[in-house]
């Protein structure tokens, strides 16, 4: 039987992950955890953020995983070279392939980057936008409300209109960025919001899609490839109520892909399914 990518998140964001690879791997089965029940990762300390990856890490080891993919960027800037370190499995986080894009589309050199307060604090994206090339200007700003907004299903409107402008208002204002990155990976679900926000001159960077791609090629370069002819049945497991969870599946893998998920509530800590 053909063995397994797994995919961790505090919670519904890294489903912009999965859905990007179900794109670009169509071959490839995929077990996802999301963290919903101690959802968001980003007040939290360091050491409460690597205690929960690594809880979600050896759930998913027990499924026999290929690959890792950290789609949470405070768990990738907290926990990547660790697990690296410590896993006998290629282990890849979502913060080079996102400061790669970037680099890749600005064209003044000013890039913004939005994110978690644990990310941001990490000066993760900054560091590595910055090994890339030297002289590049970044801009990050927290925005704490964005995750718990995204967790309740709230994605359009008035409400999530009011809550992005308030955030990336001292953003706005400094108004030299070309380029913007989603450091979070809840925010590409409220993406069309927050480009209406940030004005069109923007280019909004989800890391998902570069992820995706990396993803393909370390793969490869691994000879782990998927050679399974058969269209592969996802695991989706999250640790708190699914109702919420399944609401926003169907929203981001619309009816031809949800039917290929079967979704589960996990257990954290015991590594038993409930």
């Amino acid at each position: 039987m053909e063995r397994a990518i797994g995919v961790i998140d505090s919670g519904v964001g890294g489903l912009t992950v999965v859905h990007e690879l179900m794109r670009q791997l169509p071959k490839e089965k995929l077990i996802y955890l999301g963290d919903t029940a101690r959802c968001p990762y980003g007040p939290r300390t360091e050491e409460e953020v690597k205690l929960f990856t690594w809880e979600m890490v050896h759930f998913l080891l027990e499924k026999d995983i290929k690959m890792l993919i950290i789609a949470c960027n405070t768990a990738t800037a907290f926990t990547l070279k660790e697990l690296q370190n410590s896993l006998d499995i290629p282990v890849i986080g979502v913060i080079q392939p996102g400061a790669r894009a970037a680099i890749k589309f600005t064209k003044n050199n000013h890039v913004g980057v939005i994110g978690t307060e644990g990310t941001i604090r990490s000066n993760a994206y900054t560091e590595a936008l910055q090994t890339i090339k030297a002289d590049i200007h970044v801009n990050a700003l927290a925005c704490p409300l964005f995750v718990p907004m995204v967790e309740k299903g709230i994605l359009t409107g008035p409400v999530a209109t009011s809550v992005v402008e308030e955030s990336i208002l001292p953003m706005k204002q400094k108004n030299h960025m070309d380029t913007l990155i989603l450091g979070c990976t809840h925010y590409p679900l409220i993406k069309d919001t927050i480009q209406e926000v940030i004005g069109e001159h923007v280019t909004i960077i989800s890391s998902s899609e570069e992820t995706a791609r990396e993803t393909s090629t370390i793969l490869e370069v691994h000879s782990l490839l998927s050679r399974e002819e058969n269209v592969p049945v996802h695991q989706f497991y999250a640790t708190g109520e699914l109702e919420i969870f399944i609401e926003i599946a169907k929203t981001i893998f619309q009816e031809s892909n949800f039917n290929m998920l079967k979704i589960k509530k996990a257990c954290l800590g015991t590594n038993q399914e409930v």
